[in-house]
């Protein structure tokens, strides 16, 4: 049986032995159980090994173990300025591979045009035409 559960516009289904593992979760560590369950589902990309959250069950083991380059390149992708730019970063990751990672992060969004063919270009194709009497012409 399936539980829905909505967590701020995020919707997940939950057998109730995942709700069970969360609800375990969240009194060891002193939390609300939608916020475990949101803390579970969002660090989850950032863990050296993801939990399985669609299977996990009551006696399921969830590792915590979080890559500090994974955690801090989602934070940017995220657009979580108030976490990434918290001064804790700064034992745990050095300036400069905090600035790539954010460099990293910004590019993998850029889109990148190649250069735009002009109609009175040579066609691409090797045919020696003008682009515009060759491919171009039914462009």
């Amino acid at each position: 049986m399936k539980t829905s559960v909505i967590l701020h516009g995020l919707h997940n289904e939950f057998t109730l032995d995942q709700m069970k593992a969360c609800i375990e979760l969240a009194e060891k560590y002193g939390q609300e159980v939608l916020t475990m369950v949101g803390f579970l589902d969002g660090i989850n990309d950032s863990l050296k090994t993801p939990n399985p959250i669609e299977t996990m069950e009551e006696d399921t083991e969830v590792s915590l173990d979080y890559d500090k380059e994974k955690l801090y390149y989602n934070m940017v992708g995220c657009k979580a300025d108030w976490l990434y730019e918290l001064p804790q970063w700064d034992a745990l990751l050095d300036e400069e591979t905090r600035k790539a990672l954010y460099k990293k992060q910004k590019l993998s969004g850029t889109i990148v045009k190649g250069k735009k063919i002009g109609r009175n270009d040579p066609c691409p194709c090797g045919s020696g035409k003008k682009y515009k009497q060759c491919c171009g012409k039914n462009a």
